[in-house]
Parts: structure tokens; C-alpha cells; sequence
């Protein structure tokens, strides 16, 4: 589906902001078929960017990872 979008887990460190903010947009940029939307959608492009961003965070504060357990925001 999304070739783009890699692999975040890994049981040696936990996803920065960064890389769950990265792959959000590459999903949203996917599923729309717009890199870039125009100003009429620019607003929703960014929301759908944002909770697809909160989700994984929340996601991966809840996932039993190996080696760690700490929990990140």
C-alpha cells in the first residue's frame, strides 16, 4: 500500500516525534493522492496529518515493546 511509509517499531529505541509526524504525512499525501493540497484543503490535510500523528503516538505508548518500557510523548 504505502511503500513509503517504513517499518517504526523497533525493539531498541522508540519513534521520534519526527518519524510518527513523517509517516503520518506520507499516509495523508497516500491516501489523497495530493502532496501538496491546495489552500480550499490545506486545513484538513494538516488536521488529518495531526490526529493520524496523535494516534500512532497514542498507539505506541500502549504497545508492550521489548527491551524498554518506557512509555514517550
Amino acid at each position: 500500500m504505502c511503500r513509503n511509509i517504513k517499518v517504526l517499531r523497533n525493539p531498541d529505541r522508540l519513534p521520534s516525534n519526527e518519524e510518527i509526524e513523517a509517516a503520518a504525512l506520507q499516509f495523508v499525501r497516500k491516501i489523497t493522492g495530493y502532496r501538496k493540497p491546495s489552500k480550499a484543503n490545506e486545513e484538513s490535510f494538516v488536521k488529518a496529518v495531526h490526529n493520524i500523528s496523535y494516534c500512532a503516538r497514542e498507539l505506541f505508548n500502549n504497545l508492550n515493546i521489548r527491551q524498554t518500557n518506557e512509555n514517550f510523548s
